[in-house]
C-alpha cells in the first residue's frame, strides 16, 4: 500500500464516519457511545499507520482490511454484508435475475477433477444444441479441458452475448461418444417463477423461488392465464425453499389476492423510528378464490411477508412446516471505490402486529452465539378472524406436514453419483419415457438400478457394524469380555452386518422416488422434474384437499357467516 493510498483510505473512513454523524434523528445522541466509536476508530487508524511504517514486511492491504471488515460485521447480524466492486455486480445480477454476460445455459458440475454438463436449461443454447446431463466437457474452442475444474470451464464458456463457442463432450453409454457442438452465447437469466401450470384439472399452481424485480410481472402472467381458464377454481402458491428478496415484490404479489389499499406490513427502524407502511396498490385478480401457500424451513424474508400477511388476514391457509424466521429488512448503501454495504435498517411487522424474527442478534450468549426464543416466551396475536398466532420463530403453518427426510442410504446413493450415473445411462439408451405425471420407476427398472451398484466399492455408512465394534472395544476396556459376552457378540454380528440389497428393498419407495426425478429431468428438464414431484407431494395433496372442501377451509381460517372481525394488533390479554 502506498502512502497516498493509505491516506486516501483514511479519508474514506472519515467520510463514512461523517455520514453517520450527520444522519438526522429525532432522538438525543448518546455521547458516550459516539465517543467510544471515535476513540476506537482512532486506535484502529493508528495501528494501520504504525504497521505500514514499521512492520518488517509489506502488509497485504486487501486481505487485512477484508478480515477487519468481516470481523466488524460479525458482531451485528449475518445479513449486514460488505460487497466490493466485483461482488456488487453479482448482487445486482441476483436482484434482477439477469446477467451481463452470455453463456450456454447449463450448470457445470465438477467430479474427479473434470467438468460435466448438469441440468441444462430448457430452450437455452446447451439444451438446444443437444448437450445432456452427464456429458464430460473435454474441449472448449481450442482449449483442452479434460482436466479442468468447473471454475475454469465456466470462465471459458462465458463471454459476450451473441459470440460463438464450440464445445466438445464425451458422452457415456453411447457408441459415438465424442460429440462437438457449436453454439452462440445467449443472455442468461434466472426467473423467479420457474414453473406454473394447472395440477389435478382445477388447481392453479405457481412455484416461486425468489423475489426479484420481475417477480410481480411473472406471477401476474401466471394468474392472468388462470383467470382465462374456467377449470381453475383454486390456487396454490409454493414458497418452499424461497429465501426471499425484494420487499416491494412481496407487496406486489400480495396485491393479486387482497383488496387494493390493504396494509400488509410495517417496517420500523432503531427504537421504532422511521416507520413505513406498505399497502397493496392494484386491483386484485383473485380477491376470493380459495388459496393455499406452501412453506418450509427454507421460506424466509419476503416469502414470510407474503405468507404471513395472507395468514394474518385469513386470506390463505398455510401448509408445510415452520418457516425460517427472518423479520429484518436490509437496504444498500454506496461506499467508496464502487463498494456496497447491505445493512439491516429495520424490522418488519405483518398485519396482526407480530414480528416473526427468530433470533435476536442484539442479545448474544457469552460465546457470541445467538439462541432462538423458546416458544413458551413468545407472544400471542390474533388474525383478522380471531385465530391465535405467535410472534418469533417464523410462521407456524395451519396444516403441518411431516416431510420424511431422505434416509442415509439415499443420501449416500446421491453422494456417490449412483442415481446420477444410472439416470444418464437410462436416458442415453432409451429414446423416450412417459409424461412426468404418469412416469413410474418399474420393478424391472429398479432391479436394473440395484444391479448397477458395485456393492464392494459403494461407500455406504455401516452405522450398526461400526457401533457394534465400538461397544465391543468398550466391553474389553471395562473388563466385561468373557466367553459368554464373546458368544453374544458373535451371534449379534451377522444380524447387524450391512446388506445393501436388503436396504435397497426396504427403502424402495424412497429411493425410486428420487431416482424417478433424476430420470424425468433428463427428458423434460427442470419443469418436468417438478411436475413429476408434484404427483407424490404430500403438501400439495393436503392443499388440494382442503381447498376443495369449503367447510373445512372456512373452519381452518376461522371464517363464519358472521361479519369478519377486523385484524387485532398487539398481545392477547
Amino acid at each position: 500500500m502506498t502512502r497516498k493510498r493509505y491516506f486516501l483510505l483514511l479519508w474514506c473512513v472519515a467520510v463514512v464516519i461523517g455520514a453517520f454523524a450527520v444522519t438526522p434523528t429525532d432522538k438525543k445522541p448518546d455521547l458516550s457511545h459516539d465517543m467510544a466509536v471515535n476513540r476506537n476508530l482512532q486506535i484502529f487508524n493508528s495501528i494501520v499507520k504504525q504497521l505500514e511504517l514499521n512492520y518488517v514486511d509489506t502488509i497485504r492491504p486487501k486481505e487485512a482490511f477484508d478480515a477487519a471488515i468481516d470481523a466488524l460485521l460479525s458482531t451485528v447480524d449475518p445479513y449486514t454484508t460488505y460487497f466490493d466492486s466485483e461482488d456488487r455486480k453479482e448482487l445486482m445480477q441476483m436482484t434482477t435475475g439477469e446477467y451481463d454476460f452470455g453463456g450456454i445455459g447449463s450448470f457445470i458440475m465438477e467430479r474427479n477433477g473434470s467438468s460435466y454438463i448438469s441440468s441444462p436449461k430448457e430452450g437455452a443454447p446447451a439444451a438446444s444444441a443437444g448437450l445432456r446431463t452427464g456429458d464430460q466437457i473435454i474441449r472448449v474452442d481450442s482449449v483442452d479441458t479434460s482436466n479442468f475444474g468447473s471454475e475454469g470451464v465456466t470462465k471459458l464458456l462465458r463471454g459476450e452475448i451473441g459470440t460463438p463457442v464450440s464445445v466438445t463432450v464425451k458422452r457415456p453409454y453411447v457408441t459415438d461418444s465424442i460429440i462437438t457442438v457449436n453454439m452462440v452465447r445467449a443472455k442468461l437469466g434466472d426467473p423467479s417463477v420457474p414453473y406454473w401450470g394447472v395440477v389435478g384439472g382445477n388447481t392453479g399452481y405457481i412455484r416461486l423461488t425468489s423475489f426479484i424485480a420481475s417477480t410481480g410481472k411473472e406471477v401476474k402472467e401466471a394468474l392472468e392465464a388462470f383467470s382465462k381458464n374456467p377449470a381453475v377454481t383454486q390456487i396454490v402458491l409454493d414458497l418452499r425453499g424461497n429465501g426471499g428478496g425484494l420487499l416491494e415484490s412481496a407487496v406486489d404479489v400480495l396485491g393479486n389476492f387482497l383488496p387494493k389499499g390493504t396494509e400488509v406490513l410495517r417496517t420500523k427502524g432503531r427504537d421504532g423510528r422511521n416507520e413505513k407502511i406498505y399497502k397493496t396498490t392494484h386491483t386484485p385478480l383473485f380477491p376470493d378464490i380459495p388459496l393455499a401457500v406452501l412453506i418450509d424451513g427454507g421460506s424466509a424474508s419476503s416469502s414470510e411477508i407474503t405468507a404471513g400477511a395472507l395468514q394474518d388476514l385469513d386470506r390463505a391457509v398455510l401448509i408445510g412446516s415452520r418457516s425460517f424466521g427472518k423479520g429484518l429488512v436490509q437496504r444498500t448503501l454506496n461506499l467508496p471505490y464502487d463498494g456496497l454495504l447491505k445493512v439491516t435498517e429495520a424490522k418488519y411487522y405483518i398485519p396482526s402486529g407480530r414480528l416473526i424474527q427468530a433470533l435476536d442478534y442484539s442479545h448474544r450468549n457469552a460465546d457470541g452465539s445467538v439462541a432462538p426464543t423458546p416458544d413458551s416466551l413468545t407472544n400471542v396475536y390474533q388474525t383478522a378472524h380471531g385465530r391465535e398466532v405467535r410472534d418469533g420463530g417464523g410462521l407456524q403453518p395451519d396444516i403441518k406436514i411431516d416431510w420424511n427426510n431422505y434416509s442415509r442410504l439415499t443420501y449416500n446413493l446421491v453422494r456417490d453419483f449412483q442415481t446420477f450415473d444410472f439416470a444418464n445411462r437410462y436416458a442415453n439408451t432409451h429414446a423416450s419415457i412417459d409424461s412426468p405425471e404418469t412416469f413410474k420407476v418399474s420393478d424391472e427398472m429398479y432391479a436394473d438400478f440395484k444391479n448397477s451398484i458395485d456393492t464392494t466399492t459403494f461407500k455406504s455408512d455401516r452405522i450398526c457394524e461400526d457401533l457394534l465394534a465400538k461397544i465391543k472395544d468398550v466391553v474389553k476396556t471395562e473388563g466385561y469380555m468373557n466367553e459368554e459376552t464373546e458368544a453374544a457378540f458373535a451371534t449379534l454380528a451377522p444380524l447387524l452386518k450391512q446388506d445393501i440389497n436388503r436396504e435397497l428393498d426396504a427403502k424402495r419407495e424412497e429411493v425410486a422416488d428420487y431416482l424417478g426425478g433424476e430420470i424425468v429431468e433428463r427428458y423434460y428438464f427442470g419443469k418436468g422434474k417438478l411436475r413429476y414431484e408434484l404427483t407424490n407431494d404430500k403438501a400439495m395433496k393436503a392443499a388440494m384437499d382442503i381447498l376443495s372442501d369449503k367447510a373445512q377451509l372456512n373452519k381452518t381460517l376461522g371464517i363464519s357467516e358472521t361479519k369478519a372481525i377486523p385484524a387485532k394488533k398487539g398481545k392477547k390479554k
